[in-house]
């Protein structure tokens, strides 16, 4: 008797995680490889997907991509970094509510023996400019990622077309562009906290950081709900209400990486 209570409670049970499981949502977010391979979504999903009963299905792609995908109309939501880029995805009708939620910077590594002779400056677009000039191997993401429009952008301000030998495209994340650049002893050009996540495996040096136009503010954006019927928008919305959120925003900031922060949180102080 006792045995057959203990296997019906038993069935009873599963089928509850079952049907638990069952009504469990997928909300879909494009992203960029830096949120994703440095583990910061990982470390912030969680309770909202416990709250929610939901599952994020994370696309780790460029922001280029991520936005691609999104007028694609193939995710309900993207978290991304190239403001221009950001705003021209809502202006033309494609997201809503764009909502800052973190920033860092770029930072430009190299070889230790620094044949262009970079270290110490703080002007980006002067670095490049000495790394043109004298035809030093770069490594470019070379994805039309947030990381690769920074680049573009600057390489732009100083006049200057990379190609050639000395220019490589990785045309993958920005872990594996970091990889490919440490073994060619090259110069590339890398957001913060991926450089932060991966120092300790590096050869490269840090030889290039603090100039304002280095910053990097990440934002947040929901697919746009007239223009997509299919998309979850009151749960994309949720979730932005999550990341900006101060429980969020605190967790964000105590995200590190030997004892520094890889992001900082600014949904409070936005960028303008």
């Amino acid at each position: 008797m006792k045995k057959r209570l203990f296997l019906m409670v038993s069935m009873l049970c599963l089928g509850v995680v079952s049907n638990l499981r069952a009504e469990e949502v997928i909300l879909r977010l494009a992203t960029t490889t830096s949120t994703y391979e440095t583990g910061l979504l990982d470390h912030v999903f969680p309770p909202f997907e416990k709250k929610h009963n939901v599952k994020i299905h994370i696309i780790s792609v460029g922001t280029g991509k991520a936005i691609k995908i999104a007028e694609n109309g193939d995710v309900d939501i993207i978290l991304v970094h190239a403001r221009e880029a950001e705003d021209k995805f809502v202006a033309d009708g494609y997201g809503v509510n764009r909502r800052d939620v973190m920033y860092n910077d770029f930072v430009i590594l190299g070889p230790a023996a620094d044949p262009a002779g970079l270290a110490g400056t703080k002007d980006a677009k002067a670095a490049l400019a000495q790394i043109a000039d004298g035809k030093y191997t770069f490594v470019s993401r070379g994805d039309d990622s947030g990381t690769h429009k920074k680049e573009r952008s600057l390489w732009a301000k100083v006049k200057r077309i990379p190609a050639g030998d000395w220019y490589l495209e990785a045309g993958q994340g920005m872990s594996a562009t970091l990889r490919m650049a440490d073994e060619k002893s090259a110069y590339v050009m890398v957001d913060r906290a991926t450089y932060l996540f991966s120092k300790d495996k590096l050869r490269l040096k840090l030889l290039v950081e603090g100039d304002k136009n280095l910053f990097n503010p990440y934002g947040i954006i929901p697919i746009s709900p007239y223009k997509y019927k299919h998309a979850k928008y009151e749960l994309a919305m949720a979730l932005v209400a999550w990341m900006t959120s101060p429980e969020c925003q605190q967790m964000i900031a105590e995200y590190k990486k030997m004892g520094k922060p890889l992001y900082y949180p600014n949904a409070v102080n936005p960028t303008q």
